[in-house]
């Protein structure tokens, strides 16, 4: 096994929502923390959480286990930073997936730091390597690759590692789908010398597949309805099963909180 030598990190700040630690950093900190990292191809791991997320991770005790060892948790649904904001980070900002994206692929390329793009589709990762190089062109695209939605076998899982490794990636971005990509990242801790942060559906919206929501519609914390109306079939029955749960335990969160300093 890879023996990592870094220098010294002080651990980020924390705080919990709904019973799981989530990293409270703002999008510039978090940034400058994982191309830290990177530079040094250090093993890590990054959650880019939301709601469905977090709920999941109540009933799923694998995913729960790979969150709280998680090196970063980042907050992306809005839930999440108002949750933040009134337990005791009032500063909190958003960290969505997409914005981690973006900066990351700006500072990566002043920093030369090269960036793995793994899973989507084989047409997604070629729609974004067009878009990569124009937006980004100093940006070293370490390499891309799509999965297959069967198990990989052993020696196509090796494969892969020894690619990333052999690459220099020190950033490796998993577009799997929750919790697939946090799963597949936590087996491959310290088994890939990159930070390996899942981003879920980022990278079709990056491609043009998908639109985002116009950013007062994410400011408003209403990006859930915006996805929603565009892909009614495929999200409702997410929502439906994860919205309540996390209204009811965050609501349960906030009142002990309040209880704590009365």
């Amino acid at each position: 096994m890879h023996k990592e030598k870094s220098r010294s990190v002080e651990a980020p700040p924390i705080q919990s929502v709904i019973g799981f630690p989530v990293t409270a950093l703002s999008l510039d900190n978090h940034v400058s923390l994982i191309i830290e990292w990177a530079k040094q191809r250090l093993s890590r791991i990054a959650c880019v959480a939301n709601v469905h997320m977090l709920v999941e991770a109540t009933s799923n005790s694998a995913l729960a286990s790979i969150l709280r060892s998680a090196d970063l948790v980042t907050p992306d649904g809005m839930p999440l930073v108002w949750t933040m904001r009134l337990t005791g980070v009032p500063a909190q900002e958003r960290v969505a997936g997409m914005d981690l994206l973006l900066a990351l692929c700006e500072q990566a390329s002043r920093e030369q730091v090269s960036i793995f793009f793994l899973g989507s589709e084989v047409r997604i990762l070629k729609l974004m390597e067009t878009r990569l190089k124009y937006e980004f062109p100093k940006l070293k695209i370490a390499g891309m690759e799509s999965l297959p939605f069967r198990p990989l076998t052993q020696e196509e899982d090796d494969a892969i590692i020894q690619r990333i490794n052999s690459s220099g990636a020190g950033i490796t971005l998993v577009s799997l789908g929750c919790p697939k990509q946090e799963l597949w990242m936590g087996e491959h801790k310290h088994k890939i010398r990159s930070v390996l942060i899942g981003v879920g559906g980022v990278f079709p919206v990056y491609a043009g597949i998908h639109k985002r929501a116009p950013e007062v519609i994410r400011a408003m914390g209403l990006e859930w309805l915006y996805r929603l109306i565009q892909e009614p079939r495929r999200l409702w029955g997410r929502y439906s099963k994860t919205i309540p749960p996390f209204l009811w335990l965050a609501s349960k969160q906030l009142a002990t909180s309040r209880l704590k300093f009365n």
